[in-house]
């Protein structure tokens, strides 16, 4: 995975949601990795998760944060830490994850081999949904405001098998290298809880570095569950307040408009998406969502 001596630091941000918490560091528990080393940031949880992690797994770093500073926040807490401790990689992962054995190598052996790329990704399925896409790849366009996920929804196929560069990653699942990350100036705290990641990936691209979908590493999500669901009013309020402030920070002023006029029907269209995936229905057509 790794050369000799090289270290990755898988971080993980929980906030009083400790039944996912749990099933992610299960997963890492048994993940391939020589180097690998695992750090939990409890971002000020209220609900015992600190004590119910450690008794479950002892041996794991906890990184008590006072207060809930956002994903971004917390993500950039756990770098801290991992840059403090020499880590040449970061990965950043939900809680309401679980991974393949196998999902690191993948993620690291580009940002080993190839100075050109700067983030690598993974194709990431619905937990409940194991054969769906919910991450192949994604879409960001300035120009006007679309910013979606590939194959979200659809069934696993052979052409999302392919290695290949994308418009960015999502904060679901990402590595880089720990001086990348530095150098980006991580996550933008601002962001809360969405756009967070898309900002990341626009510095990424703009330093002149690539990101890179890496199908070979596998990792399943259960999607919105810090949420409240993938429909409900609180996170769509949220991520389109998101959006805006992302297209608002890069300057991007006819997307803005674009986007505000836009957001009614790309609003419908995924609902309805998501309504008939939730049934259980067939859905071929993507529908614009990122988280």
């Amino acid at each position: 995975m790794s050369r000799r001596g090289e270290t990755a630091c898988v971080i993980v941000v929980n906030w009083n949601n400790a039944a996912d918490t749990l099933r992610c560091l299960d997963s890492l528990g048994r993940a391939e990795g020589e180097g690998m080393s695992v750090l939990l940031v409890d971002n000020g949880s209220s609900d015992g998760s600190v004590r119910r992690i450690r008794e479950r797994f002892p041996d794991v770093e906890i990184l008590e944060l006072g207060s809930n500073t956002g994903y971004g926040g917390g993500c950039n807490a756990g770098y801290e830490r991992a840059r403090s401790t020499g880590a040449d990689y970061v990965v950043f992962l939900n809680n309401d994850t679980v991974v393949d054995p196998g999902f690191l190598a993948p993620l690291l052996t580009p940002l080993r081999e190839r100075s050109a790329v700067g983030m690598t990704a993974p194709r990431i399925y619905y937990m409940d949904r194991p054969d769906r896409i919910w991450y192949a790849g994604g879409f960001a366009d300035l120009r006007t405001g679309r910013f979606a996920h590939r194959g979200i929804r659809r069934r696993d196929a052979k052409r999302f098998g392919v290695a290949k560069e994308t418009g960015y990653a999502t904060g679901c699942c990402l590595a880089m290298r720990t001086a990348d990350f530095g150098r980006a100036g991580g996550f933008d705290r601002r962001f809360w809880m969405y756009g967070e990641d898309v900002d990341l990936s626009l510095k990424v691209r703009r330093s002149g570095k690539l990101i890179l979908y890496t199908p070979s590493s596998k990792v399943w999500h259960r999607v919105s569950s810090s949420g409240g669901g993938q429909l409900h009013p609180r996170k769509l309020w949220r991520k389109h307040v998101s959006l805006l402030k992302l297209l608002h920070k890069h300057r991007a002023w006819t997307a803005i408009v674009l986007f505000v006029l836009l957001a009614p029907p790309r609003l419908l269209q995924g609902a309805a998406s998501a309504a008939l995936f939730g049934l259980g229905a067939r859905t071929e057509r993507p529908a614009e969502e990122d988280g």
